[in-house]
């Protein structure tokens, strides 16, 4: 990844996460890596354990962001979860898997997918 796409990629995760907490969601963790990938956002509401990943764009030239989610990421994504939740004591009720699509343009758009996958 370009650094100019680190940039982008990381701004839209900071605004992702000032919309998660300003819905009442708490952050756990950001960024998490492991030997198999990296989750982007992961955060608990009430008594829930959300694994949130952003996708950000600057235009929609090559689709919206969240088509970006092809099935290998969303296998690798519950992999990654299933690591993280055997990694950290967090209980929880049930785990959700959530997407944010963020678009930089003029303004910013942002779409929240709860329960994408």
């Amino acid at each position: 990844m370009t650094n100019n796409n680190q940039l982008v990629g990381g701004y839209g995760e900071r605004v992702a996460c000032r919309y998660l907490v300003s819905q009442g969601l708490v952050l756990l963790d950001r960024n998490w890596r492991s030997r198999a990938g990296e989750l982007d956002v992961v955060a608990r509401d009430g008594a829930d354990v959300v694994f949130v990943e952003v996708k950000t764009r600057r235009s929609t030239r090559f689709g919206q962001p969240v088509e970006a989610l092809v099935p290998a990421k969303v296998r690798r994504l519950r992999t990654l979860a299933r690591m993280w939740l055997s990694d950290n004591d967090v209980p929880c009720e049930r785990v959700r898997f959530d997407v944010i699509s963020v678009l930089i343009g003029r303004s910013v758009a942002l779409q929240h997918l709860r329960g994408a996958f």
